[in-house]
């Protein structure tokens, strides 16, 4: 027994043994030199404490091949999987299970569009983006046996990397900011269908007076913006209602409903309003969590490139960071890119057009299945998109989906690496196709500046928030709104401008950008900062991008508080409720109850408001279809509630209350008596309510290897709509901040690190700051990179054998 024991303990020991060498063997050397063939001449790596590179070349070609290379050391298993992801190929690897997924992206055909793309590139981009496929594919010739461990459990290797992928990887980040709007044009129908056209005017509300526009300049910064466009006669008049932000002067922000939150903010400011005298530019853009994290940080320096920031992997360039002269970031404008066209099939499969029945094009796709048979999927294409019905759960009907992305994507990312003033800044970023972007600018000189980018439809008819008749033109694009028309200001007088999603159309513009702007409150509590008379510093940036204060919930809290202190005998658990509320000042604190009670009790008003006009939601949460009163899902939805709250319409109070105040008690009472709520309502944190969790898809399945793979769950503050907007799966994706007094005092973080392989020191080893609020220095001067050197490489053209 004593041997068999012996014996397998030594097994143990040797698979641990050469778990632990397989990890390792694919961690990147970071010293000495490397030959690699397919350089001209010699390229260095400096690497600074977290891991982040300097990659200083003599030409272009080798610095985007050396980018290409040193980006697979550190993230080749993510980039795989991200093309993957983007082309429909993920159920060769992972197995039917990611089926329903490869469908709809070969369905959507963001390969097809990439080639595309590629093909109408100009010869100097396409040259970048081979050279950076050659480098991904020296690394990957070179390190068959010692691939990232997750291709060792998975049981496959990569493909050589194309051009292609790298745009197949840029569609897909414009899927994931420009694409999905057309799921509410859909809800939209079938509410208008079901409530009629004022109770869905009031659920699809799209601006806000508490809408500050970057372009328009208020006079007096002492008075709250009003729009008399947005006013709305109460028809239950409240006189008894309590003093709230609104009488009060000040401005009170709606209610949020813990939707996750893709949220990104940018600001800059004038010298005038800092402590060096130059703009302090910051940005930090809120997506996904994944692991590891999204961006990967690079300093690319050949002849007079120099620039610094965030790079996506498996693409070329810098996309948000600064070069020598300028500084730049990004929130998503989130404009109206994509309609759903209803085409009119007949028996024989052909669909109506102004010119008579036409037959649809077809693509084939085979899908490789891990474990299973291929699968062929055809893909009908009308003149407007390809026919998207299997995407829509419920759906029968032909509906065909044209997208901006299918024109081709232009990727500038280059001129603006390079652009030198505002001038050619704007004259780079008028090249953007998509995803469409507030664009927030600084130089060295003093100016600042913004710029809406995109390429974004006028339309015949309508404005994409509902889905149209496919047969005749009355809704067809008729053209694209010009780069000039486009929202842009140079040099405010006011010297600060932000955006956080919300509107950044004036009143009165011509033209329609997007159906469903988001809510307006990061916007507002970002403007009421920079306004308030202070001179910032860099500390200041990040504590703004950090800000956790919420008027959303501190108003709907003070509504419900007033409405349970009138309400007639309610229960002494309710009564606790509205005790926990009173005294709170509207900080998402994760060791605070208050927002978890006033977060739920928004929900379930919304519930009460909703259900007796839509519905009650199904028992089977898969009823693919059904109309409830979970289907209304509106980015502005706050802002409706916002208007339940203020003017109290009796075409909103359900028959069953008396009055709004019974109204809202009862939403708070069903919401510290479900099945969420704690016995001591004082113990209902919102840090474990509102947790992140990140984990590794392949790691954090392992059940020892879990508990290092990712940050796992951790109790958060801040909400959807607090300037640091959260949620359990989104989040800041990264914290940057450009000082133009002195670019090395600039600061950078992302997540969790630059490392995307298992033991790496840089896997997770910036994860402490950003979940505690701190940041880290981004050097950029020789002097500055040389002093924060721990590392350096030198990658050489491969010699000649004799």
């Amino acid at each position: 027994m004593l041997w068999l024991l012996l014996g397998i303990l030594a097994i143990l020991v040797a698979g641990l043994g050469y778990a632990y060498f397989a990890v390792h063997s694919a961690l990147p050397q970071l010293d000495g030199q490397l030959q690699i063939n397919g350089l001209s001449v010699p390229v260095t790596v400096t690497r600074d404490s977290h891991g982040v590179p300097t990659i200083e070349a003599s030409n272009l070609d080798d610095l985007f091949f050396a980018q290409g290379y040193v980006t697979a050391q550190d993230r080749l298993w993510q980039m795989d999987v991200m093309r993957r992801f983007g082309s429909g190929e993920l159920s060769e690897i992972l197995g039917e299970d990611l089926l329903k997924v490869d469908r709809e992206q070969r369905i959507l055909g963001l390969r097809v569009a990439a080639k595309k793309s590629l093909e109408t590139a100009s010869e100097r981009d396409r040259t970048f983006f081979d050279a950076y496929a050659h480098g991904v594919n020296a690394y990957i010739g070179t390190h068959g046996n010692r691939l990232p461990i997750e291709f060792r459990i998975l049981r496959y290797v990569p493909k050589p990397w194309l051009a292609e992928d790298s745009v197949v990887i840029a569609n897909q980040m414009v899927k994931d900011l420009n694409y999905h709007y057309f799921y509410d044009a859909l809800a939209r129908e079938k509410i208008l269908a079901k409530l009629g056209p004022e109770l869905t005017a009031d659920l699809y509300v799209n601006r806000s007076w508490h809408d500050r526009p970057p372009t328009v300049m208020r006079q007096d910064l002492a008075e709250p913006q009003t729009n008399a466009d947005d006013s709305d006669d109460d028809d239950d008049s409240d006189d008894d209602a309590p003093d709230n932000l609104v009488t009060q002067g000040t401005i009170p922000l709606a209610a949020s409903e813990g939707r996750p939150v893709n949220g990104s903010n940018d600001w800059v400011v004038s010298g005038a309003h800092t402590v060096t005298g130059k703009p302090l530019l910051s940005n930090d853009m809120h997506l996904g969590h994944q692991m590891p994290n999204l961006w990967y940080e690079a300093h690319l320096h050949a002849g007079s490139l120099d620039v610094a920031g965030v790079t996506l992997p498996g693409m070329p360039y810098v996309i948000v960071g600064h070069n020598q002269r300028i500084a730049w970031g990004f929130t998503n404008v989130g404009p109206t890119v994509t309609d759903v066209y209803i085409e009119n099939f007949n028996s024989e499969g052909a669909y109506l057009t102004p010119a008579g029945w036409a037959q649809p094009e077809h693509r084939v796709e085979v899908i490789h299945v891990k474990g299973k048979p291929d699968v062929t999927l055809e893909v009908s294409l009308t003149r407007h998109g390809p026919v998207i019905t299997e995407l829509v759960p419920g759906e029968t009907r032909k509906l065909a989906l044209r997208w901006t992305l299918y024109d081709g994507l232009h990727i500038p990312f280059f001129d603006v690496n390079t652009a030198q003033n505002w001038a050619e800044f704007r004259h780079a970023f008028s090249q953007l196709d998509a995803p469409g972007q507030n664009v927030v600018y600084a130089d060295v000189d003093g100016n600042i500046g913004y710029q809406t980018t995109g390429k974004v439809p006028i339309r015949a008819a309508g404005d994409g928030s509902l889905p149209v008749n496919g047969s005749d033109n009355a809704h067809e694009w008729t053209s694209f709104i010009p780069f000039e028309k486009l929202p842009s200001i140079y040099n405010p007088p006011s010297g600060i401008i932000a955006t956080a999603n919300a509107r950044i159309t004036p009143d009165n513009y011509p033209n329609s950008i997007s159906m469903e702007w988001e809510a307006p409150w990061r916007t507002e509590r970002i403007y009421h900062v920079l306004e308030s008379g202070r001179q910032f510093s860099p500390a200041d940036m990040l504590a703004l991008e950090t800000d956790i204060h919420s008027e959303a919930e501190l108003f709907a809290a003070e509504r419900f508080v007033y409405a349970l202190d009138h309400a007639a005998k309610p229960p002494a658990r309710v009564k606790q409720a509205a005790d926990l509320m009173r005294g709170w000042d509207g900080r998402m604190l994760a060791s605070s109850a208050a927002p978890t009670i006033a977060q739920t009790s928004i929900r379930e008003l919304r519930r009460l408001l909703l259900e007796p006009k839509l519905g009650s939601a199904p028992a089977d949460s898969h009823q693919d279809g059904a109309l409830s009163w979970k289907s209304y899902s509106w980015e502005m939805r706050s802002v409706w509630l916002e208007n339940i709250l203020l003017h109290r319409p009796k075409r909103w109070l359900p028959e069953k209350y008396a009055n709004y105040d019974e109204l809202l008690t009862a939403a708070v009472d069903a919401a510290v008596n479900g099945p969420e709520a704690p016995k001591d309502l004082a113990t209902w944190h919102w840090g474990a309510f509102n947790a992140v969790e990140i984990q590794h898809p392949i790691l954090g399945k392992i059940p020892l290897v879990k508990h290092w793979s990712g940050p796992g769950i951790q109790e958060q503050s801040g909400s959807g709509y607090t300037v640091k907007a959260v949620s359990r799966h989104h989040g800041p994706s990264e914290r940057f901040t450009a000082n133009m007094a002195d670019l090395d005092q600039s600061t950078l973080n992302t997540v969790t690190g630059q490392g995307g392989n298992f033991l790496s020191p840089y896997y997770m080893d910036q994860w402490k700051a950003w979940y505690e609020g701190k940041t880290f220095a981004l050097p950029f001067s020789a002097q500055a990179v040389e002093a924060a050197k721990q590392h350096r490489l030198v990658l050489e053209p491969m010699r000649e054998s004799r």
